[in-house]
């Protein structure tokens, strides 16, 4: 490991709660591995204080600004510009500067629909011309909305526990998007049973939610389905064993972590992130029933 000096680059997440965040494990690691002299740390920033935060991006000169709960919205707001990712979802989930020469303006992004994408082809799921459902009309349902639409999927259908969010959310897929509001027990079974691919994009499963999103019944899973569940902490969560019971795939969300983190990285470096180091990293975080 470097050890920090007068020239380290300094990068960080905000969020609040942060002290779980394992972004330090991941960035951390890559820089190792990569030789660079860069450090990340973690800073709790309050709701409502985002805008500040990042301003001090350019008081302190940070390299980079990856930004989680819950102030991706603002930190959107605060920023110079949005990339094209960003500007749809009106988040950005990370802040680099422009790259272009004499310009120092802030740019916001989010690289958490992309991080998804590779996440899924690390497992040979390719969403193109299949139905697709997200559970949650969030922040998360949103990017994996959008990239799942993007990607080509058949159709998305997105479960909201409101009505109006998903619609919202569902809007995002375009002719694709479906909503269907989560109390549709009917829609709800339709949705999954005829679905390719399930997202899971809501806190069910952690410490303290219920077991399984909306109450869902796993006879509904079988062989042909592909569950992404995005929580990665616990590792395996009820939804989990519920799809793989009945002979589905089901994975964690910890994939789409690494590469989320890692497009961050390529952002502010201009380099390849170092993948396998990440995922070894954060698997000596987790431990080993990680999977």
């Amino acid at each position: 490991m470097i050890l920090p000096r007068g020239s380290t680059r300094v990068a960080a997440v905000i969020g609040d709660p942060i002290r779980h965040s394992l972004s330090p494990v991941l960035h951390n690691a890559a820089f190792d591995a990569l030789g660079i002299d860069w450090v990340y740390v973690a800073f709790r920033v309050r709701r409502g204080q985002a805008g500040s935060a990042v301003e001090a991006m350019r008081t302190l000169d940070l390299g980079g600004l990856s930004v989680t709960m819950p102030h991706k919205a603002e930190a959107a707001r605060a920023v110079d510009r949005l990339g094209p990712v960003a500007a749809r979802l009106g988040v950005a989930n990370t802040v680099s500067w422009s790259g272009h020469a004499g310009d120092t303006a802030l740019v916001g992004e989010s690289t958490d629909p992309g991080g998804l994408i590779d996440a899924l082809a690390d497992d040979g799921v390719d969403p193109a011309g299949r139905s697709c459902v997200v559970l949650g009309a969030g922040g998360a349902a949103r990017a994996a909305t959008l990239a799942l639409a993007d990607a080509g999927a058949r159709s998305v259908t997105v479960v909201g526990r409101r009505a109006e969010a998903a619609r919202d959310c569902a809007f995002l897929a375009g002719r694709a998007g479906r909503p269907v509001e989560g109390a549709d027990m009917e829609g709800l079974r339709d949705s999954i049973t005829d679905a390719d691919v399930v997202v899971n994009a809501t806190p069910a499963g952690m410490e303290g939610q219920p077991p399984l999103p909306f109450g869902l019944d796993p006879r509904w899973f079988g062989p042909h389905h592909f569950v992404a569940d995005l929580v990665y902490a616990p590792a395996v969560t009820d939804l989990m064993v519920a799809a793989r019971d009945r002979g589905a795939t089901a994975v964690n969300g910890l994939g789409m972590l690494i590469h989320q983190a890692g497009r961050q990285l390529e952002l502010w470096t201009g380099r390849p992130a170092p993948l396998e180091a990440m995922t070894a990293a954060a698997g000596e975080a987790l431990g080993p029933h990680r999977q």
